[in-house]
């Protein structure tokens, strides 16, 4: 539903986007992770058509959106960053205006208006002018007009930017509620966004595309998957544990606390129990950690990092 083949973006001496490929299906939440300047917006901006590429091309449900944009961006929602809408208008009208563009009219638009209403809960300030509303109800008239006409493609540039914590929930839930008959991308800077509401998550660095997959198989790449923390009253076993064969490195921590770093991300929680009961340990907690994303994001967006991807 969601093509890009090749794309790429230069500004004079500047290469924001270097030839990405990839596509999106039905059901996918695409959670699309950078550092600021990655080219995450740029890449977001060519897909819905509001920037022409240099060079490749994007397609949407098999639409060119420079050669047949319109046909493009009649399946397309999107939502930029900044959520950019006419201040002097209210939500009511602005709402109004963005349905009648997208060919809603009489009861059809105002069912339509109704829903997204609703689901955003935008019922508090419609009547209020948007150039006077806070940051995160402006976020919200700008998901509420990129739903409105139930596109089976979403564009979402940092949805849950400026919101509280009750507002990113309600937002998270409604992505996954619309997730099952979309093929959503979510440009996003919080990690626990991507565990939230993403089946897949890409990473973007200096223009290309540094790992692609589940959250979950993101996560197995990071040092501290199948890591072991053990928190004990015993005494002197930290050089126990560092000479265990397949221990890479033991972190002590505050409070008896001792993070276990395995050799290669193998699983040590058998031996590291059996170490344990040998040598007769008084334990209060052992548990298993699954992984960091953010310690993946930082290692494959630094340049060791890009060197190890390519």
């Amino acid at each position: 539903m969601i093509e890009a083949d090749k794309l790429t973006k230069r500004f004079k001496h500047l290469t924001a986007v270097d030839g990405i490929d990839f596509q999106v299906g039905k059901g996918e939440v695409l959670g699309f992770l950078g550092p600021n300047g990655a080219g995450k917006s740029t890449t977001m901006k060519m897909i819905a058509g509001y920037l022409t590429p240099t060079s490749g091309t994007a397609r949407i449900c098999g639409h060119d959106v420079s050669d047949d944009g319109l046909a493009a961006k009649r399946h397309l929602g999107y939502l930029p960053e900044g959520a950019p809408a006419y201040g002097d208008m209210t939500p009511a009208k602005f709402l109004s205006f963005v349905a009648e563009i997208r060919g809603l009219n009489g009861g059809q638009k105002r069912t339509a208006i109704g829903e997204v209403v609703e689901r955003v809960n935008l019922q508090g300030v419609l009547q209020q002018p948007i150039d006077t509303l806070s940051k995160g109800f402006k976020r919200r008239v700008g998901l509420a007009q990129a739903i409105l006409h139930n596109p089976p493609v979403l564009i979402l540039d940092e949805p849950t930017d400026g919101l509280d914590p009750n507002q990113k929930h309600e937002v998270r839930s409604l992505i996954t509620d619309m997730a099952a008959e979309k093929a959503i991308i979510i440009s996003t800077h919080i990690l626990e966004e991507v565990d939230a509401v993403c089946t897949r998550a890409m990473i973007i660095s200096a223009g290309k595309i540094v790992i692609d997959g589940t959250p979950r198989s993101l996560e197995e790449r990071s040092e501290r998957h199948n890591a072991v923390l053990l928190r004990t009253r015993s005494e002197g076993i930290l050089p126990i544990l560092e000479a265990m064969v397949d221990v890479s490195r033991v972190d002590e921590l505050a409070n008896g606390y001792y993070r276990i770093i395995p050799t290669g991300g193998q699983s040590i929680l058998g031996s590291v129990s059996e170490t344990a009961k040998s040598n007769d340990w008084a334990i209060t907690e052992l548990t298993v950690e699954p992984g960091r994303l953010d310690d993946v994001f930082r290692r494959l967006t630094t340049q060791t990092g890009q060197v190890e991807a390519a």
